[in-house]
């Protein structure tokens, strides 16, 4: 079942032309306006349960795209649909249903208690009291904040706030969660400790994930799928182990040999390095095999061997320079 439906989305924003030297004085009181398409004719679809990264540079659009999605920004053109409702025209009913957590805007109010907001973000929502209290109680038990729950958000370390962030967030029961950029600023203990929280949601409550990062990390420990989006057009919408064998194909070899021996190119293996008898290679894993490099040498000429995946975030940064490069051929 799709919980999550855009075809054909885009949205513009009109902005003031800047202006330098001369022509600053000569269009001071008459500003010309130029349209910024913030996104660009994107469509796609979130099944209910999916845990998709939605990422991209900064600029890209991807926040502007969130914004329409809970009805925060109205589309230029295109259509929405999240759990059959439309964002624009069904925004009161919608918020209901979905949950929000935003690494660097907080929706907590910091003079008071967790537990205060908590009964006050219940209220907003029309829960009952007594079922307001039970829900609390087991979210708290989940995310471990009983200790701190009546201090001042303000006195709260970034990861405990962030602890609470979500809690308000899951009160009213949402069916969709949109997270971005939630484990920025935090420690590396407490980034793994929201991690796993994320992924517990989603494997064991069912709740869908759409989570922006910039943290490779989050990406690969959280999501299953991948959406990258650069100036406002989605240049790859991949499961996460596709991505990896398409893009990760690649191995960075290092052999140290015990005496100078002379290993020449061939299909698939690239010397990227060589001095004396060390030599750092590529390999290409879609065109050769381990077994085939290790034929370069004999065994016994071998001292050493380090074998490495060229890293999931080099693998993204070229797809940004590739959309960045497409952009202005």
């Amino acid at each position: 079942m799709k919980v999550i439906e855009v075809k054909n989305l885009s949205k513009d924003f009109k902005l003031k032309k800047k202006y330098k030297g001369k022509e600053f004085w000569k269009h001071l009181f008459k500003k010309e306006k130029i349209i910024k398409k913030a996104v660009n004719n994107i469509s796609f679809s979130v099944e209910e349960g999916e845990a998709l990264a939605f990422i991209g540079p900064n600029g890209a659009g991807k926040s502007t795209t969130i914004k329409m999605l809970t009805g925060i920004l109205y589309p230029t053109s295109g259509e929405i649909s999240v759990l059959g409702l439309n964002p624009t025209k069904e925004r009161a009913k919608l918020s209901r249903q979905i949950g929000t957590v935003f690494g660097q805007k907080e929706q907590l109010w910091v003079h008071l208690t967790a537990m205060d907001n908590f009964l006050f973000f219940g209220a907003i929502y029309d829960i009952p009291k007594k079922e307001l209290l039970k829900r609390i109680s087991e979210l708290a038990e989940i995310f471990e904040i009983n200790e701190f729950i009546n201090q001042p958000v303000k006195s709260l370390s970034l990861g405990q706030r962030m602890k609470c962030e979500m809690v308000a967030s899951l009160l009213h029961n949402p069916k969709i969660l949109f997270f971005d950029e939630p484990t920025i600023g935090l420690d590396p203990v407490a980034k793994e400790t929201l991690r796993m929280l994320i992924k517990k949601l989603n494997k064991e409550l069912g709740i869908t994930i759409l989570f922006t990062s910039h943290d490779v990390g989050d990406i690969e420990e959280v999501c299953k799928r991948v959406i990258i989006i650069n100036d406002g057009k989605i240049m790859l919408d991949d499961n996460m182990k596709n991505l990896k064998y398409h893009y990760l194909n690649k191995k960075i070899v290092e052999v140290n040999l015990i005496r100078d021996i002379s290993i020449k190119e061939k299909e698939g293996i690239k010397i990227l390095k060589a001095k004396n008898s060390m030599y750092k290679l590529e390999v290409d894993m879609n065109i050769t095999t381990m077994e085939q490099l290790l034929g370069l040498f004999k065994a016994d000429d071998l001292q050493d061997i380090s074998i490495s995946t060229t890293p999931l975030e080099d693998v993204i940064k070229s797809i940004y320079r590739r959309g960045k490069n497409e952009k202005t051929e």
